[in-house]
């Protein structure tokens, strides 16, 4: 996902290696539907295909779900009478997307499947790996085997998810929260070299005159973010948001990163979240590989199995009894 680097912190999980974590496994659906995670995959490159910017939306969208209260799906929820869900919190307002895509995939694998035996919490996190790796980056084997959660709150959302303004203390303590490290903060943060962030979520930073932010990149930024208004504008993340690559980390040691909480991982100081950036930036093999182990980790986030939780028909709304 190999050589070992003296900054890689995960081990590459060779196929015949790959561990049951819990009662999640990478084969979960050999034998219940073999053509279910073929079906994803076809479904991502094609929508990817039409929109190359849904690739980092639908790794967002596993990330927000994991983030509050596990990997279990509840961000796909709309409200109900009895619960207002995650889609209207603030981290995920006007931002989170990709919510149409999911549904084409959830109706062909129930087509290929011929009944409902994938849950959209495992939809969420293959498709997150099958953008990845449309977009250029390297394949690793999602543990699978989640159900689906019959409840969702706006409330765990507001304060789980970490805030693109906030500074690298609360950012790790956010992720140890989570049973993450630092170096998982690091290195999944690298999928910021995906995609675009509203205006909103960096005007602070290209207007403050103590920011650590270059120059030229501000001004270029407030070119495109007013001072006030047009909160919906975007900006891509690195230079190639569309590309699976290492450049997020050269334009953090750049001072170049679009969010201050992304720049918060590279400071100049020599402090160990510096080193992490200086070693995927160069290290491309080595953000690949970590990045996938990370990714894995944080799939296997509190995920309902057995027989808590259901299989959600449709991914937006609770089984009907």
């Amino acid at each position: 996902m190999a050589t070992i680097y003296v900054f890689t912190y995960f081990a590459v999980l060779p196929i015949f290696f790959l561990p049951v974590i819990g009662q999640l496994s990478p084969d979960f659906y050999d034998a219940v539907c073999p053509q279910a995670l073929p079906t994803i995959k076809q479904t991502v490159e094609q929508a990817i295909a039409l929109e190359p910017r849904m690739g980092a939306s639908l790794v967002r969208l596993h990330f927000h779900d994991c983030f509050v209260n596990g990997c279990d799906g509840s961000i796909l929820l709309d409200d109900t009478s009895t619960f207002t869900g995650e889609k209207t919190a603030g981290p995920n307002k006007n931002s989170v997307r990709g919510f149409d895509v999911i549904d084409q995939i959830k109706d062909a694998v129930n087509d290929v499947c011929s009944e409902n035996v994938v849950s959209c919490a495992d939809i969420l996190a293959v498709a997150a790996r099958d953008s990845v790796v449309a977009l250029g980056g390297s394949s690793y084997d999602v543990l699978v085997g989640r159900r689906d959660s019959t409840t969702a709150s706006k409330d765990a959302a507001n304060t789980s998810i970490p805030s693109p303004f906030s500074d690298l203390s609360a950012l790790v303590s956010n992720f140890e929260s989570h049973g993450l490290a630092l170096e998982d903060l690091v290195v999944l943060s690298g999928a910021h070299t995906l995609g675009f962030a509203r205006c909103v979520s960096f005007r602070n930073r290209i207007y403050n005159e103590t920011s650590t932010i270059d120059g030229d990149y501000a001004a270029s930024l407030q070119a495109v973010c007013p001072p006030s208004g047009d909160d919906d504008n975007l900006s891509q993340l690195d230079d190639t948001p569309a590309s699976f690559d290492t450049a997020y980390y050269q334009d953090l040691m750049g001072s170049m990163g679009l969010l201050h909480s992304d720049q918060q991982l590279f400071m100049g100081n020599g402090s160990a979240a510096d080193e992490l950036v200086q070693n995927y930036g160069g290290d491309p093999d080595a953000f690949s590989a970590d990045f996938g182990a990370a990714m894995i980790k944080m799939g296997n986030i509190s995920p309902l199995t057995g027989s808590d939780g259901e299989i959600r028909k449709n991914c937006r709304v609770v089984n009907s009894d």
